[in-house]
């Protein structure tokens, strides 16, 4: 039998790095773009609003006066580098750009407990490194952005060289000295693409060290994408890291991917898809227990209608015309509904095509 002889084993160096997945050094979720929850594709995104259109994780703002835009997974990817789908938006009605707070821009948003390691608010505050893939029909000065709870912010410029063609960019933010984030599970840090900005947000020079939000530093020299029907704008393999380097794409596999995404939303719709329920001859309630701990307890939706839900029960079943909210934790929620018939005390609620429940606890 051999032998191993050790001398002395020394600490672990390097950057610590732990977030919603062990061994996850991408801050970013969602970042290669292949979860999409909620939609595939939404046209006429145009008035004003802030929502989460379609790629999970992926906030969509805007006002009603930078134009009209489609936003969709898309299968247009930089070609030999892993990535199969990227987030578009294609303009349809462009921006007139009429107003000092005219903006669009695409965010993703950060509890404060994932990001304790990058130590903002000490000496010893961690630098980030941001990375993507960008292909635009547009060509200049783009803003990137980080932003901590609305109050302090940092911003720096890319520039797009080449129209419609991929290219590969990399930024890196100082670490935050005097910007305490939260050891909590809400907003503490935001990574802000900006696409259109009005002179509120281009007027001064802009902010490229850390320091309190001063609107007009926040996006100085951002091209206006929504200047023409032409113009699309594309963005995949976004990733933000601890350090100074930007390091390889991480790809997680689909199943991990899919977890973290849930954490913040969860759709249900299929055909034919059965949840146990009970029930007493005229009324009934049914839980749906979430594929991991959500954020925070959830907001609920459920479709209305009688072709989407169906209570089977013994050897017959009832068409549900509406689904009542009874109430629900961050590990569940909970449904009741009304029945037609008596007898039993179970039975199973089928979501048919086109039903669909939902749970959003996004930041």
């Amino acid at each position: 039998m051999s032998e191993l002889k050790v001398d002395k084993v020394s600490p672990r160096t390097g950057t610590y790095v732990s977030l919603n997945t062990v061994g996850s050094k991408n801050i970013i979720i969602n970042g290669d773009m292949s979860l999409a929850q909620r939609s595939t594709s939404e046209a006429s995104l145009t008035s004003t609003a802030y929502t989460y259109p379609t790629l999970d994780r992926w906030f969509f703002t805007r006002t009603a006066d930078c134009g009209t835009w489609t936003m969709s997974q898309s299968t247009d990817v930089p070609s030999g580098y892993g990535f199969a789908t990227s987030l578009k938006l294609d303009c349809t009605a462009t921006a007139s750009v009429s107003g000092a707070s005219t903006d669009l821009r695409i965010i993703q948003k950060f509890e404060g407990q994932n990001l304790q390691y990058l130590k903002y608010g000490s000496a010893n505050a961690q630098s980030t490194t941001l990375s993507f893939w960008v292909k635009s029909t547009k060509t200049g000065t783009f803003i990137a952005e980080l932003n901590s709870k609305d109050t302090r912010s940092i911003s720096k410029s890319y520039t797009v060289s080449v129209s419609n063609t991929w290219e590969y960019k990399t930024i890196t933010f100082a670490g935050d000295v005097s910007g305490v984030i939260d050891n909590d599970n809400s907003e503490e840090l935001q990574v802000i693409f900006w696409l259109v900005a009005g002179t509120t947000f281009t007027s001064g020079t802009l902010n490229t060290s850390w320091g309190s939000m001063t609107n007009a530093n926040r996006a100085v020299g951002q091209v206006n994408i929504g200047d023409n029907t032409a113009n699309d704008f594309l963005i995949t393999g976004v990733q933000l890291e601890a350090g100074t380097t930007a390091s390889d794409f991480e790809f997680l596999p689909y199943d991990v991917n899919l977890l973290r995404c849930q954490r913040y939303y969860n759709k249900y719709i299929s055909s034919g898809s059965n949840i146990g329920a009970s029930y007493n001859g005229s009324s009934g309630t049914f839980f749906v227990y979430f594929p991991t701990t959500m954020r925070a307890t959830p907001t609920k939706s459920s479709t209305s209608g009688t072709s989407f839900y169906r209570f089977y029960r013994l050897s017959s079943y009832d068409d549900i015309t509406s689904l009542g909210d009874n109430g629900g934790k961050k590990e569940y929620m909970s449904f009741s509904f009304a029945t037609t018939s008596a007898g039993g005390t179970g039975g199973e609620l089928s979501v048919r095509t086109g039903g669909v429940l939902e749970a959003d606890a996004e930041l």
